[in-house]
């Protein structure tokens, strides 16, 4: 019998991350990827999108995934979702909206909470637990996601990295 137990709240807000290395428990991809991501700083403010290099980060790029951030109303749009992320979701979902392809942020605003408080505390957020959005096949997933601003201060993008626990003996049928 599948395991499907509801998330508690901590599993799906995160926890915002203000160290300057990655957390001893982090996987390893994690790890490297919040060390890219602290050496792509300019000496003020947050990255942006254009100072992500995905040449600097090969190995790391099917878990990647990008989110455009509108403010009001707070939405988020995929702007790019790696291989691996898009076989987790199980649906190609650049260019669409978050909320199109999980109605969970519309029936819960909670939901969002995560990455309201990356966009506001400009910090990261690390989370592990069980997939809110995924196919079936996932059975849980690490994840940190980054805020990026443009002009180094307004958080208008987030990257994503995540570790999927693919389970290979369950269908790809997406949850109801």
């Amino acid at each position: 019998m599948e395991d499907r137990r509801r998330a508690s709240q901590e599993e799906i807000r995160g926890s915002l991350w203000s160290g300057s290395e990655p957390a001893a428990h982090w996987h390893a991809k994690i790890g490297q990827f919040f060390r890219y991501w602290r050496s792509i700083h300019p000496p003020r403010g947050l990255p942006g999108r254009q100072h992500l290099d995905p040449l600097a980060i090969p190995s790391l790029l099917p878990g990647i995934w990008l989110l455009d951030v509108q403010h009001v109303p707070f939405r988020l749009r995929y702007r790019l979702a790696g291989t691996e992320t898009v076989e987790a979701i199980g649906v190609e979902v650049t260019g669409r909206w978050m909320d199109e392809v999980n109605p969970l942020p519309l029936q819960d605003q909670s939901y969002l909470d995560r990455y309201r408080a990356i966009v506001e505390q400009r910090l990261p957020s690390w989370r592990r637990g069980p997939p809110l959005l995924m196919s079936k096949r996932v059975r849980t997933i690490e994840n940190l996601v980054v805020p990026l601003a443009s002009d180094g201060v307004t958080v208008d993008m987030m990257a994503g990295m995540t570790v999927f626990d693919f389970d290979p003996h369950a269908t790809t049928d997406i949850p109801e």
